[in-house]
């Protein structure tokens, strides 16, 4: 009896998976909370554009991808547990800092400090040069984003490397898929409730209850999280399936998982580059439709954010298939004998047709609104299987202490994507209204949505073929 007992496999990994899924979870609602409020109750206090707008999520995703480069070697110097720590504290109180630039506006505007959030709505509406207004807000907007920015990169270093710690390699895709799936469960939350908070209590209160999230997950992660070698609730059983790749490995191979990588070094393989041009070429596609699709529904339907609540909810809800990412290469590898690399290859080529469908987004948009709502979900869905595999890739070709390192390269890849994309958009946007632009039939603002959805359709494609072409084989890497 008691051998039977001990034989019997503990299952902790899944409570790091799952304190993972909610920290990314908090990580993408605290990204979400000014596309949710902007249009409706921002504009009127700040006056901004689409090109305002389009500038702040731009520099936020410029900081994001320079942040990701350093973060993913923070994580790997200060270690999984206190690294994480760090993100999250600065992400948070990043998020609440946006609450407090209508005071700063004010206070700076007409030296009215002493005033609370309606107070300082009351003050800057005396203020009768509605350009200095603007241009201030947005700069004390951006600060806040650049906070938020620095905080925020770390998460993704710190969850692929703790899902290297806990699971082997054929399990990580599953477990990342799992984590990952906060991403959009956040996405998911945030409609429903963001902007009900901020038509109750205020846009600013919307930033700072949402921001205090991620201080309730530390409180929970100093308790929870250890090695899982040094950890009580795994027991042997559990610790030897999380470590049979090292029973596997040989001497070069667990040399290398000890040590570190410099960044000239990272840059001189190929797998890095695969995998910072895949980030690159996709990363700013979710990014639209994460930052742009509440502002799409305001333009092109006219709705505002508690009426496209249900059309955000559905959205996102609809991109919850992703978790058929994790689980289409493990098919490949246990029931195919695919490699791990290859699996996810292959995975990744059948989830790269599925965003082709955004070129009927506006065409069928005519019809009903629903329809761009459902292929925007189904390509966010791919988009999420695809990023599953891609952080996935790391852990099949580099080792373990390399891989925050390599996370951030490619998330800073993603960030510059992602960059030019918010920037793009925004002026585009603003250009086609002005300009009443007309394209394959579509005109103003409508046509600008169809050039960016055409983009983002085609880019997995484009990114996969890359990807393919420089590392075409699996090709572990032992040579640190």
């Amino acid at each position: 009896m008691q051998g039977q007992m001990k034989s019997k496999m503990s299952n902790y990994r899944w409570v790091i998976v799952s304190m993972l899924f909610f920290a990314t979870t908090i990580n993408y609602l605290d990204r979400q909370v000014l596309s949710l409020t902007w249009k409706d109750f921002i504009v009127p206090e700040f006056h901004w554009n689409n090109n305002d707008y389009g500038t702040i999520t731009a520099i936020f995703s410029l900081a994001y991808a320079f942040s990701m480069l350093l973060a993913g070697k923070f994580v790997d110097w200060m270690d999984t547990k206190k690294g994480f720590l760090w993100a999250i504290g600065v992400w948070s109180i990043g998020a609440c800092l946006h609450a407090y630039c209508g005071i700063a506006t004010s206070g700076i505007l007409t030296g009215t400090w002493l005033v609370g959030f309606e107070g300082a709505k009351d003050t800057i509406a005396t203020v009768s040069d509605v350009a200095k207004i603007t241009s201030l807000s947005v700069t004390l907007f951006i600060f806040a984003r650049i906070v938020l920015a620095l905080g925020e990169a770390g998460n993704f270093p710190a969850a692929i490397k703790a899902t290297a710690e806990y699971f082997p390699k054929k399990a990580r895709g599953f477990a990342t898929s799992i984590f990952n799936a906060g991403a959009t469960i956040g996405a998911l939350i945030a409609p429903i409730s963001i902007p009900f908070i901020a038509k109750a209590y205020g846009w600013e209160m919307s930033f700072i209850i949402i921001g205090a999230l991620g201080f309730v997950w530390m409180g929970f992660w100093v308790f929870i999280y250890k090695k899982p070698e040094k950890h009580p609730k795994v027991n042997s059983e559990e610790l030897a399936y999380i470590q049979q790749d090292d029973k596997n490995a040989n001497a070069e191979e667990m040399l290398a998982h000890t040590k570190k990588i410099s960044f000239a070094k990272a840059f001189s393989y190929k797998q890095t580059w695969a995998f910072a041009i895949g980030k690159f070429m996709t990363d700013g596609v979710w990014w639209f439709y994460l930052f742009w699709t509440p502002a799409y529904l305001s333009s092109v339907y006219h709705m505002d954010s508690t009426q496209s609540a249900p059309q955000i909810f559905t959205l996102y809800f609809i991109t919850l298939l992703s978790i058929i990412g994790g689980w289409l290469p493990t098919y490949f590898v246990e029931k195919k004998g695919m490699n791990p690399y290859a699996g996810r290859m292959k995975a990744m080529l059948i989830f790269a047709f599925f965003p082709l469908l955004a070129l009927f987004a506006q065409p069928l948009g005519y019809l009903s609104v629903w329809y761009p709502v459902i292929i925007i979900g189904i390509a966010g869905a791919a988009h999420q299987a695809w990023s599953a595999n891609i952080f996935s890739t790391i852990g099949d070709m580099f080792p373990r202490s390399a891989i925050a390192t390599i996370t951030g390269i490619g998330g800073m890849a993603g960030g510059i994507g992602s960059f030019l994309i918010n920037k793009g958009s925004g002026k585009l946007f603003d250009h086609a209204a002005n300009t009443n632009m007309k394209l394959m039939g579509f005109e103003g603002i409508e046509a600008g949505y169809f050039i960016i959805f055409t983009i983002c359709a085609v880019a997995y494609l484009i990114g996969w073929v890359i990807m393919k072409s420089l590392v075409p084989k699996y090709k572990p890497i032992t040579d640190l």
